[in-house]
This record gives C-alpha cells, sequence and structure tokens, in this order.
C-alpha cells in the first residue's frame, strides 16, 4: 500500500520562551537561514528604536529599517528600499502592522521572513495573510508562511496589557469559527478540512481552558502557541475558514461601520464568538467563552467597547456583508432587524444572571 501524506506550509522555526530574543543571531545561523547575518530588519517608528539600540550589537551585520505604518504603501516602499541589499532574510520585528508589512515585502522581493512577535495582539504572525490598509480601505494580500516565529516572552510582558487579552479573544473565537464551518458543510456541502479545524479548535480550546492570567509565563506560552496554529491552520485550508465566521464578520462590521471607534480585533472577535455561540443555542459554551472573556479583561457586551444596543444591533445586521459568500450562523438564521434585537436581549439576560 502507498504511504499518501502531504506537506504542510510551516515555520522551520517556532521559539517561543522567556529572553528568545537573546538568541536570534545564534538561531539564524544554526538553522542556515543567514549564516552571514546580512539581514533586512523591519521595525517600527516608536517602540522599535528600543529594540533596534537593544539588540543590534548582536546583529552587528543587519540593516533596520524603520516602517511608516501598516499601509500597502509602507509596504512597497519597504520592499524597494530593501530590494538591493543583497539580504539573506528579512525579520519583521514588532507588532500585526509591521509583521504584515514585512512579509508583504519579504513576498515582492523574493526573500524568507523571520517574525519576531513584541506582542501577541492576534494570529496574524504566522499567517499566510498579510493585511494592509489600502485607498479602498483595507485588503488582504496572500504571502508565503514566516519561515521562523521568535517570541520572547520577556519582551511581551513589555507591552501593555490589552495585547494580550485581545489575542486571548482572537484564539478563542476559533471555537465559534469552526462551528460556522462545520455548519455550512452541512447545510451548504461546503468542503471542510478536518486538520485545518482541528488545529484551529484545539488552539481555542486549549487557551479557553487554561487556568493561568495574562501575566504568567505559562498561559503566555499557551496563548503564543494558540495564535502559531490558529496561522498554521489557514495555511492547511488555503483559507482564513478555520479562524473566521460570525464572529469575524462582526469585527469587520464594526470597522466598517464604525471605523474611528472600533475597539481591538480580538476583543470585537471575543464579543462576536460568544454571540454568535449564543445565537446557536450552545449555552454552556457560551456561558464557558462569556466567564473566560470576563476573568482576562475582555467586554461582553458592546456597551463595555463603547457601543450602543442600536450600534450593536446593525454591526450583526451589516456583518453578512463583509464576506460575501461565506456562510455563518448569522446567514443561516437570516434575523430580520427585530429578531437580532430579540436575539440580543435574550444574550444580555444570558450573560448577566
Amino acid at each position: 500500500m502507498p504511504v499518501l501524506t502531504r506537506l504542510i506550509p510551516s515555520p522551520v522555526v517556532v521559539d517561543i520562551r522567556p529572553g528568545a530574543l537573546d538568541d536570534l543571531a545564534t538561531l539564524l545561523v544554526d538553522q542556515r537561514i543567514s549564516a552571514s547575518g546580512k539581514l533586512a530588519i523591519a521595525i517600527s517608528g516608536g517602540s522599535g528604536a528600543a529594540l533596534r539600540e537593544r539588540f543590534a550589537p548582536a546583529l552587528p551585520g543587519a540593516d533596520w529599517y524603520e516602517v511608516g505604518g501598516g499601509t500597502l504603501d509602507n509596504a512597497i516602499k519597504l520592499a524597494d528600499a530593501m530590494k538591493s541589499g543583497h539580504y539573506d532574510a528579512v525579520v519583521g520585528m514588532g507588532g500585526g502592522k509591521i509583521i504584515d508589512c514585512a512579509k508583504f515585502a519579504a513576498a515582492r522581493i523574493g526573500l524568507p521572513l523571520v517574525a519576531v512577535a513584541t506582542n501577541l495582539s492576534h494570529d496574524g504572525l504566522c499567517s499566510p495573510v498579510a493585511t494592509l490598509d489600502n485607498d479602498a480601505g483595507r485588503g488582504s494580500y496572500g504571502v508565503p508562511n514566516p519561515i521562523a516565529i521568535v517570541i520572547d516572552l520577556d519582551v511581551i510582558r513589555e507591552a501593555p496589557i490589552r495585547f494580550v487579552r485581545s489575542g486571548v479573544g482572537d484564539v478563542i473565537s476559533n471555537i465559534s469559527a469552526v462551528a460556522d464551518w462545520e455548519l455550512s458543510h452541512k447545510v451548504t456541502g461546503e468542503s471542510i478540512d478536518g486538520l485545518a479545524a482541528a488545529m484551529a479548535r484545539q488552539a481555542g480550546e486549549a487557551v479557553l481552558r487554561h487556568p493561568g492570567g495574562c501575566g504568567d509565563d505559562e498561559f503566555l506560552t499557551v496563548l503564543a502557541e494558540g495564535l502559531v496554529l490558529t496561522g498554521i491552520s489557514m495555511s492547511v485550508a488555503g483559507d482564513s475558514r478555520p479562524a473566521s465566521g460570525a464572529c469575524h464578520e462582526i469585527n469587520h462590521a464594526f470597522d466598517l461601520l464604525y471605523p474611528k471607534r472600533a475597539a481591538a480585533h480580538g476583543e470585537q472577535c471575543g464579543l462576536g464568538a460568544a454571540f454568535a455561540m449564543h445565537l446557536r443555542g450552545a449555552e454552556e459554551q457560551t456561558a464557558l467563552i462569556v466567564d473566560v472573556l470576563r476573568r482576562h479583561g475582555l467586554p461582553v457586551l458592546p456597551g463595555e467597547i463603547g457601543f450602543s444596543e442600536d450600534e450593536f444591533v446593525r454591526a450583526v445586521e451589516y456583518a453578512p456583508q463583509t464576506r460575501p459568500g461565506r456562510y455563518t450562523i448569522i446567514e443561516h438564521l437570516d434575523l430580520s432587524t427585530d429578531q437580532i434585537r430579540d436575539a440580543y436581549a435574550d444574550y444580555v439576560k444570558a450573560v448577566s444572571s
């Protein structure tokens, strides 16, 4: 019998621990990513300066590039600046915007990317997508997975705790997203990748059921691993489906309807996931998600991030327009405005009891 298998696009190295950045140069040499140390390192103009001052002595062959923001223009300018440098690899060192710009730039000039995350706000650090603002709003651009992921827990703890909380909400929302994928498979016949679904779901469950807090190394390690696994699950699926369902549609609706007031990505996704689970009648799971969100200081009601009941109802009503063709519990129920309002009233009662 032939042995049938498939190759999974994933990083060569995933290094998650306190002090990981101190060994970055050694890791790159040992893994033959950059034996010469000739690197192009993308950083932000703000907190990136401190990182450069701290780690430049250990990376004498590197050139450092400040990234102006998270736009497509920023990413193209970064690629143009790097393309004549004859580098071994690009290192994106920072939060989501910096890493997404570095992903796009590395892909554009044909170099591998090393992602060095300085916060854990969302699952984009290991995904095959660069999300960048453009003239039409915001676009998602396909890129190769990072060749290496480095997450220094000492650096993570220096970032504001809201970034960790956002990551918690984003990973936990996987549970709702996979439930939506399974619903679509059952109702519409959409194909489902069992491995991708398993990876995304288990990442969410691990964070959901971990007893630790946002300042504990053990919890931060599980959260970081969950974000990495979620990114790989999207590569396996070839799509964001394992991590994006009604939860993310509601998040995108907030972003599009109230762009100047939108909260953190993971805050909105966590709230969206809790409400989506309530819509599907999963009372026990909804209660568990709500309890864990509250324990980590995340919102469970729109008023906790500055939105009224009417604004939330409008966001849920608008949500399907953010991802045309994606089938979730919202599209399945096809609720009217009044029915959404009634469902929200029931949700408030459930989470307040």
